[in-house]
């Protein structure tokens, strides 16, 4: 490692470990997505404390660090310096965040990281509640492997929101209360709810 490189990564480790001091709920053993604009936020709170270089380079760290990037795919909200949620994670940086993970598990093993990778997509999707064409007006342009798991992906939502959606339909139609109606299907209750509640 040439010696450059070194004390960048020390500096930022000593950013880091001031951003813990202040901040354990955000840059503590448990990561929260970051505000959007939090870097000047920062910077304005404490203008004595860090200079912008070495903030900048702690927050990049940070901010690609696995750990980082796992809470991002799974959908967490963006918080704030007080740790409050403040707005959802964006559906394309949740994807970016899900590409990323699946490259890194990738040379470990490719079979389960594919897997992981299509499972992730999926969820994602779901929960954007964005029809496809609006997801995927959003997303970056990534190689075609990517875009073939994509597809499927949104393939396997797609039909789990349709077979959701006729589930509902059924249920409405039955009139019958949920424990009767799940019996009749050979369903359990929490079965039936939660494809209620998704669809």
């Amino acid at each position: 490692m040439n010696f450059e490189i070194l004390v960048s990564a020390l500096m930022a480790a000593l950013v880091l470990e001031k951003l813990f001091e202040l901040y354990p709920g955000l840059f503590g053993q448990h990561f929260l997505p970051l505000k959007l604009g939090i870097f000047q936020e920062l910077l304005a709170a404490h203008p004595d404390v860090f200079e912008r270089d070495k903030l900048r380079a702690a927050l990049g760290v940070h901010t690609r660090s696995t750990r980082y990037l796992q809470c991002v795919a799974a959908g967490a909200q963006r918080h704030d310096l007080q740790g409050q949620a403040v707005e959802p994670v964006a559906p394309e940086h949740v994807f970016l965040a899900i590409v990323e993970l699946y490259q890194r598990r990738q040379a470990r093993d490719p079979q389960e990281a594919l897997a992981k990778l299509r499972r992730q997509l999926v969820a994602a999707y779901a929960a954007s509640g964005l029809t496809r064409q609006d997801y995927l007006l959003g997303l970056p342009v990534v190689d075609e492997a990517i875009t073939v798991v994509l597809d499927e992906a949104l393939a396997q939502a797609d039909q789990e929101r349709a077979r959701h959606a006729a589930l509902k339909r059924a249920y409405e139609l039955s009139g019958q209360p949920v424990a009767v109606f799940a019996d009749s299907l050979g369903m359990s209750v929490r079965q039936v709810q939660a494809a209620l509640q998704q669809a």
